[in-house]
């Protein structure tokens, strides 16, 4: 019987042999294969195990290749060795690094096929920690000396930053291939050390080694990647120059940098030899192209070269929707995005992050959220990057609620440690008024850089906490973290918006003593809206004549601003005048000189201002305000008559004033500029977009709960006393975000709330709306009111605290401090 069987497992084995080596076996076949080993018994022979070990892993279906190998009563290295490599290969490198330990448990010891791919696995990975390990197994085992596993290492540490190390290896290698020495040319220039890499690339050719077109195209992207741009292109022209023909990948690595140069004149030659040497059916070429022509402004040209693309492919259609948005026609990239989803693209997580993007960035808020939302319905999961896009569209809005379902689903990602969606959730706290929120998350980050420090100083100055953003300023400093411009622009604003004049010139002044940094027409804006809101309007005035380069619009419109606040005609004629030549199509300015004149009662100039608008087609920015209710954000603009809540809005406020009314206030009509009857200032008034929103979330919140609003224009004093009101009457917190700062209205108060380090409460009065003189552009009663609500017959004082009161009038600033129970 023994004698007869034999012929029947040699014929079995050779049928399985032939299947096993045909190159076009099917999964199905392979799998009929796996069976017929199993019922022949022939699982003990290791060149038929490794050939199916093989096949399983090529079609991609590692669970059957591990199920294979399980089988296996003893496997060797050769087989373990199979499986790593498909695994690395194929860039499962988890699963090769798995499988490795595997091997090493079972007392079988790597080879110098083996070490390699597990080190390619742990690159992948930026495994450094492993990575060394498996070093060293190599290093015991005698294999660091192999010129593979040598050119492993010198990838592994490129990969991980660690270019010393990997500098280290390769000057230990006997004859270092063209693949290595272009490994750690481009790790140089990849990490920004443009002489090092310079000179090791003439080394290379000095060493008898010819640089190939992937030694050129390493030292491109490498000097791209690290932002030497100028450099990029050069070495591109040197490359041609030397008679190396620039591939598709050369001309893709490229053209980023000559897109972020704008340098439109090399964009058109690199695309003139696109065309001649036949790289325009290369898809990375196209897309390369597209995205250039976007970022040189030139739209035309890049809706030309995509439409005449014989393929779509999807990184041109990214490249398209992101260069549509980079140019402001935000608009047509949703229109394009629209097209493409209805084409049935494959739309990934690229393309749903650029035109969340793009409205986020062109005041298409609602627009981005609900984008969102389609994206997680379309299965596409967001990633590191579409969540710091994301959160600005909530921030702009206050959707407090939609910014914090984005911060848990950071968190659950594991995402929320990674510094720029760290740095977008200090910003989106903080103009959603929760900066004791923003506060914790910056205090959690790990790891810190110079966006996370800026965005929680911006949050400070937006909130008044001028002494908490200066210690922040002076705390990033010990922590070793050099200042940028955009942090004396958080600095100097904290000062602004808290009056702090000496220390606003000393922060200025230190800009170029201490920091050698030069100080730009934003620090300038800071320093003239400072002088002027302390009433120093002439010095201000002189400092924009004494400075270096040409006042913008920015540092104008601040003059004119409080020119307005301080009803100084002259000067704001002669800011109105340079802003009319620098934006002549912005109808803010012309509205700003109008109030100036309607609080001066020179109506005939007022309609002169107006009549230029006419002209000129332009239209005053109507009051718009936002308020989130029940995870929906709600629009309401001033004098709409078109919300269907709004004769209970109206009800409900016109309630509201009579209650005012008995208890002593009045509307104050003076912030009406218009030449109409006292009744119809009031019902004007009342009309404000910030009241608008209030009364639709009294209606629609249960009691006690907190309103947030966010306004597009500067909360005017008359809204800044009824809502002070509201607040006490109705027991509600209520915060108005202007385009200005935070106001954070409690018992009949405006306040802004902090938390200490200690977790203590401090409230400090808003300085900004305690002006009683006429030179001074709000009012307010000092005097806080008792809660009117049933909390109120307790006899027991609620939050006694210490207020700090900084009043600016004439030009002083007078410290008051007062012990306050409500």
């Amino acid at each position: 019987m023994a004698r007869q069987a034999l012929p029947l497992i040699d014929n079995s084995y050779y049928t399985i042999i032939i299947r096993l080596n045909s190159i076009t076996a099917s999964l199905s076949q392979a799998q009929q294969a796996h069976a017929h080993i199993l019922k022949t018994g022939l699982s003990n022979h290791t060149y038929i195990t490794t050939k199916l070990l093989s096949l399983y892993a090529n079609r991609l279906h590692f669970s059957d290749a591990r199920l294979v190998l399980d089988s296996i009563p003893e496997p060797d290295v050769f087989s373990f060795s199979t499986l790593i490599s498909a695994c690395s290969k194929f860039h499962h490198f988890g699963n090769a690094l798995s499988l490795f330990c595997r091997m090493l448990s079972r007392g079988i010891f790597p080879d110098n096929f083996v070490i390699p791919s597990a080190l390619k696995a742990c690159a992948g990975l930026s495994a450094l920690h492993t990575g060394q390990q498996v070093h060293g197994l190599a290093s015991i085992s005698g294999f660091a000396s192999d010129s593979f596993v040598q050119s492993s290492l010198v990838q592994l540490y490129i990969k991980c930053g660690k270019i010393g190390d990997a500098h280290q290896v390769f000057d230990r290698m006997d004859h270092p291939n063209v693949v290595s020495w272009s490994a750690i040319v481009a790790g140089y220039a990849r990490q920004g050390y443009i002489d090092k890499a310079k000179k090791l690339f003439d080394e290379m050719r000095g060493s008898g080694v010819e640089p190939n077109p992937v030694s050129w195209n390493g030292m491109i992207a490498g000097f791209n990647h690290s932002g030497f741009r100028s450099e990029a292109v050069a070495m591109l022209q040197k490359m041609h120059v030397q008679g190396f023909k620039p591939d598709g990948t050369s001309i893709s690595s490229v053209l980023p940098a000559v897109g972020d140069l704008e340098d439109l004149e090399m964009g058109l030659q690199i695309h003139g030899y696109v065309i001649k040497h036949g790289l325009a059916s290369d898809k990375c070429v196209i897309s390369a192209l597209v995205d250039t022509y976007g970022k040189c402004g030139c739209t035309l040209e890049m809706s030309q070269v995509f439409d005449e693309m014989t393929q779509i492919d999807l990184g041109s259609c990214n490249a398209l929707v992101a260069g549509l948005s980079r140019n402001g026609l935000v608009d047509d990239a949703l229109r394009v995005f629209r097209q493409f989803e209805s084409q049935d693209m494959e739309l990934n997580v690229v393309s749903w992050t650029s035109v969340i993007s793009c409205c986020a960035q062109n005041g298409k808020d609602v627009e981005a959220l609900e984008l969102f939302r389609e994206m997680q319905v379309a299965g596409v999961k967001p990633n590191s990057v579409t969540i710091p896009c994301l959160l600005p569209a909530c921030a702009n809005i206050a959707a407090l609620m939609l910014g914090k379902a984005a911060h848990c689903f950071s968190l659950r990602r594991g995402i929320s440690c990674d510094v720029y969606v760290g740095s977008a959730l200090i910003d989106m706290y903080a103009k959603c008024g929760r900066i004791g929120d923003a506060w914790q998350c910056f205090d959690r980050m790990p790891t810190r850089n110079l966006v996370c420090w800026n965005a929680i100083m911006g949050g400070y100055a937006m909130h008044g906490k001028a002494k908490e953003a200066m210690e922040l300023f002076h705390t990033m400093q010990k922590s070793g973290q050099k200042p940028d411009f955009i942090t004396f622009t958080c600095v100097l604003s904290a000062c602004s918006q808290n009056g702090l004049t000496e220390e606003g010139w000393y922060y200025f002044n230190s800009m170029s003593q201490l920091h050698g940094i030069e100080a730009r027409v934003e620090h300038y804006a800071c320093m003239i809206t400072l002088l002027s809101r302390a009433g120093k309007l002439e010095e201000a005035y002189h400092m924009i004549r004494e400075m270096p380069s040409k006042p913008d619009a920015c540092v104008w419109g601040a003059l004119l601003s409080s020119c307005r606040v301080h009803n100084n005609l002259s000067l704001g004629e002669v800011a109105a005048k340079e802003l009319f030549e620098l934006e002549p199509n912005n109808p803010g300015n012309y509205v700003l000189l109008s109030n100036i004149y309607a609080t001066k009662g020179m109506w005939k100039e007022v309609d002169r201002v107006r009549d230029m608008m006419k002209m000129l087609g332009l239209r005053k920015n109507p009051g718009c305000s936002w308020i989130e209710v029940k995870n929906k954000v709600y629009t309401l603009l001033a004098g709409d008559k078109s919300h269907p809540q709004m004769t209970q809005i109206i009800e409900r406020l016109t309630i509201l004033s009579w209650e005012m009314k008995k208890s002593g206030y009045f509307p104050n009509t003076d912030f009406v500029l218009q030449d109409v009857e006292e009744q119809d200032k009031e019902q004007i008034l009342c009309g404000h977009s910030e009241k608008l929103a209030i009364g639709f979330g009294l209606l629609n919140t249960r009691p006690g709960s907190p309103l947030r609003v966010i306004k597009n224009l500067r909360i005017c004093g008359d809204c800044h006393a009824v809502i002070k009101f509201i607040s006490n009457f109705e027991g509600r917190e209520i915060f108005v975000r202007d385009t200005n700062r935070f106001h954070h209205f409690k018992d009949g108060g405006c306040l802004i709330a902090t938390l200490d380090a200690k977790g203590l409460s401090h409230w400090t009065v808003c300085a900004e709306h305690t002006m009683e003189s006429k030179q001074n552009y709000c009012r307010v009663n000092l005097k806080m009111s008792r809660l009117t609500s049933t909390k109120e017959k307790s006899k027991t004082p609620l939050f006694p605290v210490l207020q700090t009161i900084r009043i600016v009038m004439d030009g002083e600033l007078e410290m008051l401090k007062t012990r306050v129970s409500f």
